[in-house]
């Protein structure tokens, strides 16, 4: 298996406060373990910078604009409690889609069967109008909506392990059946949706995991609900909303997962997409806030992919 690793500098100059929990130094705990002679054969590529045109597949012109309109000249911003923008905020997100779209022509070219993002701001809390959540742009609703415009993909499944619920991914194609949405995360929790009764058009799929479960539940989750609907569903594409806050060290959550299951569920949609998807794969990072649970989570990920 061809893998492929995106990231750029640029991502460590999106600023959060002092103390915020997404922050540079996730990324540089991610580029110190892929460091390792390990992922030697990891093919590193500068993420390019986006095709702004490309973020309103996923969000309205106004809405875009107030977020650039939002961007200090110095300092930092708020543009809620949790979320917040720096001078160079918008090439950062800006470029995380660039980086999610070239990852995926590649995975439709051949030049890489699968593809991680090590990219920041994360995404999948911003929904159609809102930014929050940390997130200003949803970058996995772009990139699978670019994949439709660009490549013809007819479906394209998001699969969201993050701990916190992707509401903003189930808000844009809460009525599109062109894609699954398939989240396992801790609830209750931030945002506070999630629950297995929001469904959509049929292709959301949630599997909510209670406080305090671990493995064991994860793992269920996926192979009673996940996997089940990729296979009713049969994507050309799998989009995985790659978060690592699962894990059992991290601050923001209660679930007890390790880094063997990101191995494990890696694996698990690996298979899902050589069945259905030509083994077209890109891996999007989104949350993971202890630093050494997020590197060795994302170790184990990224090893996964290389292995196939």
């Amino acid at each position: 298996m061809a893998t492929r690793l995106y990231t750029h500098p640029i991502f460590l100059e999106h600023l959060t406060p002092p103390g915020h929990p997404e922050r540079p130094d996730r990324l540089r705990a991610i580029e110190r373990v892929l460091e390792d002679e390990a992922f030697a054969g990891l093919d590193r590529v500068q993420a390019p910078e986006g095709d702004e045109a490309t973020i309103l597949y996923a969000h309205p012109a106004d809405f875009v604009a107030r977020v650039r309109a939002a961007i200090p000249d110095e300092g930092i911003a708020r543009i809620d409690a949790d979320t917040s923008v720096s001078p160079k905020s918008w090439q950062a997100a800006i470029t995380a889609i660039g980086a999610a779209n070239a990852a995926v022509d590649d995975v439709f070219s051949g030049r890489a069967d699968n593809v991680f993002v090590a990219a920041r701001p994360p995404g999948h809390h911003a929904e159609k109008t809102t930014a929050m959540g940390f997130c200003l742009f949803n970058t996995a609703a772009v990139a699978a909506r670019y994949a439709q415009k660009k490549h013809g993909v007819e479906r394209v499944a998001v699969v969201d392990w993050d701990v916190h619920h992707g509401n903003g991914t189930q808000d844009i194609f809460w009525d599109d059946p062109s894609v699954l949405y398939c989240s396992t995360h801790q609830m209750p929790l931030y945002p506070g949706t999630g629950a297995k009764s929001e469904t959509g058009a049929g292709n959301i799929v949630n599997a909510p995991l209670a406080p305090q479960t671990g493995s064991e539940v994860f793992r269920d989750a996926f192979l009673s609900r996940v996997l089940p609907a990729l296979d009713n569903f049969a994507p050309d594409l799998i989009i995985i909303s790659a978060g690592f806050d699962a894990h059992h060290r991290d601050p923001l959550a209660e679930i007890n997962l390790t880094e063997d299951d990101f191995d494990w569920a890696t694996g698990q949609l690996m298979q899902s997409a050589a069945r259905h998807s030509g083994n077209r794969l890109v891996s999007l990072l989104e949350g993971g806030y202890d630093l050494q649970g997020l590197a060795f989570s994302v170790a184990a990920h990224v090893g996964r992919l290389m292995k196939g």
